[in-house]
């Protein structure tokens, strides 16, 4: 984790550039307010907790009440930290799957449950992501809406076909690197090729077997449900900021431009989409020409996006870094569980 805390300050290069560029000062983010910025921490902070119980719901739906409830929150929470500081947002899955394993779950059942959480958060988050780029689009941002929309059809599309087709037929290691391990990795590489097609086997049984009940067609449902919230209040936090600049916008808008610039930000490009996000919001909002990012008078500013980054960004990665060495530093009892 030592290069994650390193790379943090990476991030606030993007910032410092912008602040550069627009002359913007940190009394101009100051002028947002204590008030606007806090409520936009707890509108983050919400979100991340819609995350942590639609994952405690999925876990106890498949495993029973092996583990609290609020301690799988926590873990879910605290797994956000890697989502931070990865490009293309990526990573909590595996210490979702990491702590399942250690608490005595299967793997391929601490996989599919990983997977369940993360389908139906990028299919929601994908969804929005789309009526932003259309909604972008019909307002005359052409090219900001059709990047929009090719990120975030592409990503979900991706998502969705596989998790639809891991029913359908078993997936395993492609031939090609199957061919590159056993060639340099020798015998140590063949058995490790066999232990994933195995596991990829098990968690294209479990999906087969899974996604024709209607139990888990519910799970699927209320899961979604729970990523549509989250999403929602990460949108709304953005326009709790404007209150503060004298230049606020709507719920719909809000939330509209956020999921707008959540879908830039997955370029892997930089870490956590910084920069990116900041763009796409600006962008968005203003109709702009990615290539002119003049901002006309009576807008959204430079300093309210930049605060809103510091209040959704930088003090919830703090929070989950806090919850995440928390973990990594406190015993998990096993418990067996199949």
């Amino acid at each position: 984790m030592n290069w994650r805390i390193i790379a943090i300050p990476a991030t606030l290069i993007p910032i410092f550039i912008i602040a550069i560029q627009f002359d913007i000062k940190f009394e101009d983010v100051l002028a947002i307010g204590l008030v606007p910025f806090v409520a936009a921490v707890i509108a983050m902070m919400i979100k991340l907790g819609l995350q942590g119980i639609k994952f405690a719901y999925i876990t106890h739906k498949y495993l029973g009440k092996f583990d609290s409830f609020w301690k799988l929150c926590g873990v879910r929470i605290g797994s956000e930290f890697i989502k931070f500081t990865t490009p293309m947002f990526v990573g909590a899955e595996f210490v979702i799957i990491y702590y399942l394993h250690k608490k005595g779950v299967a793997p391929s059942k601490s996989t599919w449950i990983a997977i369940m959480d993360i389908v139906t958060e990028v299919f929601a988050g994908g969804l929005l992501s789309i009526m932003a780029g259309i909604f972008a689009l019909m307002n005359g941002a052409y090219v900001v809406g059709v990047i929009i929309l090719g990120i975030s059809i592409t990503v979900t599309s991706l998502w969705m076909v596989l998790f639809f087709l891991s029913s359908r037929r078993t997936f395993q290691v492609p031939r090609i690197l199957v061919s590159l391990t056993k060639r340099f990795a020798k015998e140590k590489g063949e058995k490790y090729i066999e232990q994933t097609n195995s596991w990829m086997e098990e968690v294209c049984t479990m999906s087969r077997k899974n996604l024709k009940t209607t139990e888990s067609r519910k799970i699927f449902t209320i899961s979604f449900l729970f990523s549509l919230a989250s999403w929602s209040f990460y949108g709304i936090s953005f326009m709790i900021i404007t209150m503060g600049t004298g230049s606020m916008i709507g719920i719909f808008d809000s939330i509209m431009a956020v999921m707008g610039a959540n879908a830039i930000g997955n370029l892997p490009i930089t870490l956590g989409g910084s920069g990116l996000a900041e763009f796409g919001i600006i962008a968005y909002l203003n109709n702009l020409d990615p290539f002119n990012l003049t901002i006309p008078q009576g807008t959204v500013t430079w300093n309210a996006v930049i605060g809103w980054r510091i209040a959704t960004y930088y003090v919830p990665i703090m929070i989950t870094w806090l919850l995440l060495v928390k973990l990594a530093l406190s015993k998990i009892p096993k418990k067996e569980k199949s």
